[in-house]
């Protein structure tokens, strides 16, 4: 299994990136993300990969990659599709360096799914978001 990086361009957080991909599935099912490499790995990401994406300066949620196909870009040259799944799975924040394009994220350094209705016996779930964000740039949590 392997993943592809991706950064979000647009959205400034989560909730950004999930309301831009519910009214695009709206507009023109089912959910892809247009990009103009495909990868040649392709076999890889379509056993079990994710896209996960990079909001803000973190890898902060993933989505599966259920399908590659080719599609025109609005400009009629060839792309590939990542045909995704809707749900948007958090897991562990991990600051990442901006890059151009998308990266192949090995499975060993994915970051790893952040459990739904866990409880966070540490506080940091509460703690406001700028101040969560600033402590991750500082590696402190």
């Amino acid at each position: 299994m392997l993943h592809i990086l991706k950064l979000s361009v647009g959205p400034r957080d989560v909730a950004s990136l999930r309301a831009a991909q519910a009214r695009r599935v709206e507009l023109d099912p089912p959910l892809r993300h247009l990009t103009r490499m495909a990868p040649k790995r392709a076999a890889e990401v379509l056993d079990g990969g994710s896209l996960y994406w990079v909001v803000a300066g973190y890898a902060c949620v993933r989505q599966r990659i259920l399908d590659i196909r080719t599609e025109a870009g609005s400009d009629g040259t060839p792309h590939a599709a990542l045909v995704l799944d809707p749900e948007l799975v958090a897991v562990a924040a991990r600051p990442v360096k901006p890059f151009q394009g998308w990266r192949y994220l090995e499975a060993m350094a994915a970051p790893s799914d952040l459990v739904a209705g866990a409880t966070d016996s540490s506080g940091i779930a509460a703690l406001p978001p700028a101040l969560r964000q600033e402590l991750q740039a500082l590696c402190l949590i």
